[in-house]
């Protein structure tokens, strides 16, 4: 059987390095090996400039950087198995395209030339939006990163667009022996407001009855080959970016759908996935569905 291994992105950061430890406790609960990235294009260039210091003290650094993620992955679990690379290419693309043979991409929050604050760094949201696997980018306060409220939160999107993300959360759940919190946000529309407020009740039922089944189509036949995850649905009014960026203050992992086209390179994450990937309080994992390309019609 091939290794599928989760690949993660080290470039020397404080945040690459908790994306290491993340990614090795994770391995570590699925068998998986570790595949350490670092790409930058310097090497691409190299062959054509003199071999001066500032070229050798480069490489030096790249394998330093590399050295010492190996080191710390080994330190935080011996039995997980680890390999590298170091590759002459941009670090988005070079990430995108490890993904291909790979079970997630995991980064950190932000890079070595990113802000010290809250926002993510261009390469996390570049591989979040073109990767054709899941990616997890790790961020939130000690009590996620460990784990320790043991509750995985799905932001479960369109019934024909998420399905894989729900795959991937109750796997997740699983995995960890933990609740899956499903949850499924709904807003009357500003054209309804008026009918609302002359049969009140009516319309605001209607969409929240419409919320709960469409969280169950989601759920139910992932769900059913993970009969043991104990799952809590929830359908409830509100924006979804914002409600699950509150809700991920008690969650362990926040997991939201992407849709991708076939043939399709640019950027294609919603407001909901932004603002979890720059707010959220826990890491995010966003799971890819793949839409298939359509073919325009001959006149």
């Amino acid at each position: 059987m091939l290794d599928m291994p989760l690949v993660v992105g080290v470039d020397g950061s404080d945040s690459s390095l908790t994306a290491v430890d993340w990614a090795v406790d994770e391995a570590a609960r699925r068998g998986l090996s570790l595949r350490l990235v670092y790409a930058s294009l310097w090497e691409r260039y190299e062959g054509f400039l003199p071999g001066g210091p500032e070229s050798l003290s480069e490489q030096a650094m790249v394998e330093r950087v590399v050295d010492l993620a190996t080191e710390r992955a080994r330190l935080r679990d011996p039995e997980v198995k680890s390999t590298t690379a170091i590759l002459p290419q941009d670090a988005a693309d070079a990430l995108v395209g490890a993904g291909e043979t790979a079970f997630a991409v995991v980064t950190g929050a932000r890079g070595r030339s990113g802000p010290a604050g809250l926002l993510l760094g261009s390469v996390g949201l570049t591989v979040a939006a073109r990767a054709r696997c899941p990616v997890i980018v790790v961020r939130g306060d000690r009590a996620a990163l460990t784990g320790t409220h043991e509750r995985i939160l799905l932001g479960a999107g369109d019934p024909d667009t998420g399905a894989e993300a729900a795959r991937f959360a109750l796997d997740e759940a699983r995995v960890r022996g933990c609740v899956l919190d499903a949850v499924r946000a709904w807003r009357t529309p500003l054209y309804e407001i008026a009918d609302h407020a002359l049969r009140p009740g009516g319309v605001e039922d209607r969409h929240a009855r419409r919320a709960s089944a469409e969280l169950d189509e989601v759920l139910d036949g992932p769900a059913a080959d993970h009969p043991d995850v104990l799952v809590r649905r929830t359908a409830m009014e509100g924006a979804a970016r914002k409600v699950l960026v509150e809700r991920s203050a008690a969650a362990d992992l926040v997991v939201i759908g992407a849709r991708h086209r076939h043939g399709h390179g640019g950027l294609q994450l919603g407001r909901v996935a932004h603002r979890l990937l720059h707010h959220a309080h826990c890491p995010v994992a966003v799971v890819p569905q793949q839409v298939p390309q359509q073919v325009p019609q001959q006149p």
